[in-house]
């Protein structure tokens, strides 16, 4: 039968055991590990999320706490009272290691099945089983270190706001429905049936409401909420760090938050980040890199090489270009020495994870041309595109052509990465942030045919492109930017429209009729009556920051509850039906 714990109160954790306790009695609790019964001499591992201790229950320990020491099995609850001393064979894998407490009372608090798999760190097992039984999962070291370095990360983030005068601000989160971009979930209300609030996608329209309100430095931790479909870097449900200011340009955004980076880098790795940090054009982005979230760890710069293909024979190059296409290359660092296996395998891989249709490849070898174009090319073509990528002949080049020049950088920056990811050319111990802006404000949805916001429909367009708006919207760039680090995007944010007018005039070049966007942002149409200031800000994805801080590269593994892949919770089943008299009261029908 299981005990209370009545009067007793734990001392201390199980890893905070040390030379001040020595000699003393002390009170500890927590998970068995393991128990090893070698007759007279039973051992306990007992763990907590500090660590572990080794408890001793020997001959001189009362018979009760024999008796029930040698009951105890993996995972049972217990406590143990006795006198802290030093351990004769120190164990060097225990951060408690020098010590034990020799047992003289024990209690079990619960008793426990054998779980399913170990409680211990870097498990092999599937990842499935480890969500159906996250609380088991939880138990493990390695999952514990993981949250608590969230808990600091999150704990760095509001300390270096709050210094910075910004105000931790609650906004709702059951709110109007205005969905751009992803769908919202949707919470249908029982007081105005047939009716819905929405769970937010992001602060973003409080946020500016509150810049209205005269709160000109505002941050929170945002719980966030989108129906989309999900990659290993995205949850329906996920926390922002979200930012808003008022009376401020793109500089002082990027100012305080690079000032930010800094502080978070310095007081989480010890790592002295060098400001200012780089800034590139999307524009520069898409043509060196071919992704507006470039990693910089490496070269391999994207080079254009259609001047000298359209002086060649080869098919796939000239008709790409008398469509108005391109043809560009990367340069592999010595890489004439790929096999064709490994060209074929790559060939493979951009056919299945982009939208080329293959890829051409050429070297020099002891000055003889090598490679799927060898026939269509001179030795002038080769020397010339090895001198643009700054190579000499031991470089492998890879090329794309495209009718659509976008579409063929991003297929070279796919190319890139994964050429880099085979080749062992990533610095994993390098940190390298930039900033990537001016962003195309607007984007074309070929299956709505209309203009839709690359950012969200409050991002304020450069003053130089004004004009554009009315005769080319698609050259318009945006007063936009993103924070990026090593390839992936930590956050993005902008400066925002603050002039009624101009929203308008963007709500009706995204598609919207007067009657609908006064339908959706009506109040903030309202709002924007009586004074706006100049604003701003920027949000990053919390989930992922910790994911790259700490080297993981799945977002599941630092949430202490995540979503699998199709949006469903494997412990608890959810989403899950639910009752009619629930929908009836709701004035649901299904």
């Amino acid at each position: 039968m299981s005990e209370s714990m009545g009067n007793w109160r734990r001392d201390c954790r199980c890893g905070e055991v040390n030379e001040k306790h020595l000699g003393k009695e002390l009170t500890l609790m927590g998970w068995c590990h393991k128990q090893r019964d070698l007759g007279g001499l039973i051992f306990i591992t007992l763990r907590d999320i500090s660590g572990e201790v080794q408890i001793v229950i020997d001959d001189d320990s009362p018979a009760e706490a024999r008796e029930k020491a040698a009951t105890v099995r993996g995972e049972f609850v217990i406590a143990c009272r006795g006198v802290l001393r030093r351990r004769q064979d120190e164990n060097p894998d225990m951060k408690t290691g020098a010590f034990e407490l020799h047992a003289s009372e024990l209690r079990i608090f619960s008793k426990a099945k054998t779980p399913p798999f170990y409680i211990e760190e870097n498990i092999d097992v599937k990842e499935s089983l480890r969500l159906e039984n996250r609380y088991l999962d939880l138990r493990r070291p390695d999952m514990q270190r993981k949250l608590m370095a969230r808990h600091r990360i999150t704990k760095i983030v509001r300390d270096f706001f709050d210094s910075q005068g910004f105000l931790d601000i609650e906004t709702p989160t059951l709110i109007k429905s205005t969905p751009e971009g992803a769908r919202d979930y949707l919470v249908p209300s029982r007081i105005y049936p047939g009716k819905f609030f929405a769970l937010p996608q992001s602060p973003q329209i409080f946020k500016q409401l509150l810049m209205l309100g005269g709160y000109d430095k505002y941050m929170q931790i945002a719980r966030c909420y989108r129906d989309e479909d999900l990659r290993a870097d995205r949850q329906p449900e996920f926390t922002q760090i979200d930012i808003e200011m008022s009376f401020i340009g793109e500089d002082d955004v990027m100012d305080v938050n690079e000032r930010f980076l800094a502080y978070l880098m310095k007081e989480f790795h010890g790592y002295n980040l060098e400001l200012p940090l780089e800034r590139m054009s999307w524009h520069e982005a898409m043509s060196r890199f071919g992704s507006d979230k470039p990693d910089l760890r490496f070269g391999m710069e994207i080079q254009d090489a259609s001047d000298l293909a359209a002086a060649t024979e080869f098919k796939v190059f000239t008709s790409a270009l008398e469509e108005g296409g391109m043809v560009a290359y990367i340069a592999v660092p010595g890489g004439n020495d790929m096999s064709r296996r490994e060209l074929d395998d790559l060939n493979a891989y951009l056919q299945s994870n982009t939208a080329a249709k293959g890829m051409a490849w050429a070297s020099l070898v002891d000055c003889e041309l090598k490679g799927s174009i060898r026939k269509f090319i001179d030795e002038d073509f080769m020397r010339s595109c090895l001198r643009r990528a700054d190579e000499d002949d031991t470089a492998q080049l890879l090329f794309v052509s495209d009718s659509d020049p976008n579409t063929c950088l991003e297929i070279l920056g796919a190319l890139r990465n994964e050429v880099a990811r085979r080749r062992n050319m990533i610095d994993q111990q390098a940190y390298r942030f930039c900033w990537i802006t001016e962003f195309p404000l607007f984007e074309w949805d070929e299956e709505d045919k209309r203009y839709v916001s690359m950012h969200h429909p409050f991002t304020a367009p450069l003053e130089a492109d004004f004009e554009l708006l009315d005769t080319d919207p698609a050259a318009v760039r945006s007063r936009s930017y993103d924070i990026v680090l090593n390839g992936t995007e930590l956050g993005g944010g902008s400066i925002r429209i603050h002039e009624q007018d101009l929203q308008k005039k963007i709500f009706s070049l995204l598609g919207f009729s007067e009657e609908e966007y006064q339908h959706r942002f009506g109040f903030l149409l309202d709002a924007f009556q009586y004074g706006v200031p100049p604003h701003g800000g920027l949000a990053y994805g919390l989930d992922r920051l910790v994911m790259l801080l700490i080297g993981e590269d799945n977002i599941r593994e630092v949430i202490a509850f995540p979503k699998v892949q199709n949006s469903s919770c494997l412990m608890t089943k959810a989403p899950s039906a639910v009752s009619d008299e629930q929908l009836a009261e709701l004035g649901i029908k299904l």
